[in-house]
């Protein structure tokens, strides 16, 4: 081909779509979303059915959101999130809309935070004749009178369109009751999944305990235990998961909803449930033993027991929680640890565990001991280094998410070993771990050196914290409050030409937190933190860091989508301005009590962090305002601002 000129004009052919679809399956979302900004092909190639699969839409009510919802109409499914609706014109007009444009392609509906009426919702649910999941959690408007779907016309309506439902979260309703309830499910008759968390339910007594059998009538004030049977028995062949968390529920409450005949559970969750005790366990392990993801963290009653019943009942499971327990001990963890099935297990705030149980449990024979991805040892305050070292040669292979945060006794040594077995890591907590340093996270083993004169001179008494310091002579220095030796710039240079265990080996890192981790400086934050995959960092309560590490860190991850930088009195205006440009995919950003941050700030994030959905500048005293107001007006998305203590004033508002 030539143009007019009669030069030759190379052709080259567009690739087929496929080929688009296959390049753009190694993108993030947030990439191929604009990549299919770039011409027509590109776009039909990111709307491709292997890129729709579960994408959920969330928004607040608005006008705005109309014209949206007309856009979702042509997707052959999706899943919306709707906050703040409430019963004006504007919210019925919106759920109007998505009956009419959404109504057979819906497959799951959340409405948080909302205040709806009977009479939008029933225009709205008959529509739904796709709808696979339903969340009408703390929605008090629509059970508080008692009438919801009374009449019949209505529940044949809404029978007909939710007959394929499998998922009712019905979490923290104040009113519900036996006959809403029993209203409710009866048109859903092939519910998976069901959660009642946070509902008053009345486990203690049966309202009409010693009634006649035809004289027992539901009620009309709460949800009671023989309904909660009734509804588990009609669904015995399909539930398999249920939610009773933070209700009070008793240990004959549970036997007689584990003992339900053909009811087999994959899922309970009984997170908070303090009446329960070991018993009610065994109870629950011997009627259930099908069980693969059990959650009984913060039921304070519970011992190490509860925790052999698990081991010797639960074959199958895969994920445990027991956070908050704090009366489990060591015992039985060694055996829980040889369900080869385990995948994930939580521990934190157990005190009593040192982990010396857990490494004996992993010890065993491959095929008999548990491939951990998920490790959570949050706030257990003995663990040490040893323990950590031996985990992270045990799970080296499998472990994909290890929360140590607060820690305390967790040092340098535990960081190098993690460097060095968990490169698989893809999240990573070390929050409050106050003796890790920057030698730990450049792999380098820290030179100590001592004055012959300080190390021979006669330094006088030495006295506990207990005793008064009369003004000659000085308590002893405790291990946190002494300084490291700082890293050098001779130290750095070795650093670069070694073969060490660094921090930086963890390239998969996805989610990094070394909140208050005092020690830490710009020497190691610029050196080590360079994640190309990195999402969620938190650098907060770091006093000395400064704008070269935020510029580094923004240079280095540009695939941020949550910086949490709080309380870091190093960071300004000029640390924004050179990080602002390279993090346009950032939605939550936290900057409390950074007071060197400006109205500057404001104006370059609202210039490159059009994303921008969360934003903390509590205790910024540099910031007015009127430049607050004039940020969450020109961001779309920026749903919650907290700016409390700003210029001068007690103003703490979330919109």
């Amino acid at each position: 081909m030539e143009d007019c000129n009669g030069e030759d004009i190379i052709v080259t052919p567009e690739l087929p779509l496929e080929i688009i679809v296959y390049i753009q399956s190694f993108l993030h979302a947030s990439d191929r979303k604009d990549a299919s900004l770039v011409c027509r092909s590109w776009y039909y190639a990111s709307q491709d059915f292997h890129f729709q699969k579960n994408l959920t839409f969330s928004f607040p009510a608005s006008a705005s959101s109309l014209q949206l919802i007309k856009g979702l109409g042509r997707k052959s499914r999706c899943s919306l999130i709707i906050k703040q609706l409430d019963g004006f014109s504007m919210s019925r007009s919106l759920l109007l809309e998505v009956g009419l444009c959404l109504g057979s392609k819906l497959e799951s509906l959340a409405l948080p935070g909302s205040s709806i009426t009977e009479a939008s919702l029933l225009s709205l649910l008959p529509r739904l004749t796709s709808l696979r999941r339903l969340d009408l959690r703390g929605l008090d408007s629509l059970f508080m009178s008692g009438a919801f779907l009374s009449r019949e016309e209505h529940r044949h309506q809404v029978r007909s369109a939710l007959s394929g439902l499998e998922e009712l979260d019905l979490s923290d309703l104040r009113y519900l009751s036996d006959l809403t309830f029993n209203r409710l499910t009866s048109c859903t008759p092939g519910l998976r999944r069901l959660s009642l968390a946070g509902c008053f339910i009345a486990f203690e007594f049966d309202l009409y305990r010693g009634c006649p059998a035809g004289a027992v009538k539901d009620s009309s004030a709460l949800l009671s235990l023989r309904n909660l049977k009734r509804l588990v028995t009609e669904q015995r062949w399909t539930l398999v998961a249920l939610d009773l968390s933070r209700t009070s529920i008793t240990p004959d409450s549970l036997r007689t909803v584990a003992q339900v005949p053909d009811l087999v559970l994959e899922e309970l969750r009984l997170h908070g449930c303090k009446e329960l005790t070991d018993y009610s366990i065994e109870v629950l392990v011997k009627h259930q033993p099908s069980l693969q993801r059990l959650d009984i963290s913060a039921c304070t009653e519970l011992t190490s027991r509860s925790v052999e019943a698990v081991a010797q009942g639960l074959k199958a499971l895969t994920q445990l929680s027991l956070s908050r327990d704090w009366r489990i001990t060591e015992k039985g963890l060694a055996e829980l640890l040889s369900v080869s099935s385990l995948r994930s297990l939580d521990l934190s705030e157990c005190l009593h565990v040192s982990g010396t149980e857990i490494v004996k449990g992993l010890t065993g024979c491959t095929t008999a001991r548990a491939q951990l991805d998920t490790l959570s040892l949050k706030s257990c305050t003995y663990i040490r280094d040893f323990a950590v070292f031996s985990l992270t040669q045990l799970l080296g292979n499998t472990l994909r998410e290890l929360d140590l945060t607060l820690c305390v006794n967790v040092t340098d040594l535990s960081v190098r070993a993690i460097a060095t077995y968990l490169q698989g890591l893809v999240v990573l907590r070390l929050g409050l771990c106050k003796e890790i340093t920057d030698w730990g996270l450049l792999g380098m083993v820290e030179e100590t050196k001592c004055e012959p004169d300080q190390e021979t001179a006669d330094k006088g008494p030495r006295f506990t914290r207990t005793f008064g310091n009369m003004g000659f002579f000085q308590p002893p220095r405790l291990p946190f409050e002494e300084k490291p030796k700082l890293v050098t710039q001779n130290d750095l240079q070795q650093f670069k030409q070694q073969a060490g265990a660094s921090l930086l080996a963890l390239n998969r890192l996805q989610e990094l937190d070394l909140s208050a981790c005092p020690k830490l400086t710009d020497s190691s934050i610029t050196q080590v933190l360079r994640y190309p995959d990195l999402r969620r960092l938190s650098l907060s309560m770091l006093p000395e860091i400064t704008d070269t590490s935020l510029a580094s860190v923004a240079w280095h991850c540009r695939s941020l989508t949550s910086l949490a930088l709080s309380h870091c009195p190093g960071i300004s205006d000029r640390g924004v301005a050179q990080a602002a440009p390279y993090l346009h995919r950032l939605q939550h950003l936290y900057l409390s009590g950074c007071s060197n941050i400006t109205d500057r700030s404001l104006f370059l994030l609202l210039q490159h962090c059009d994303r921008l959905q969360t934003l903390d500048i509590s205790r910024c005293k540099n910031i007015s305002p009127t430049t607050v107001d004039l940020l969450q007006s020109r961001l779309p998305f920026l749903e919650n601002v907290h700016h409390k203590f700003i210029g001068g004033a007690d103003i703490s508002l979330t919109f």
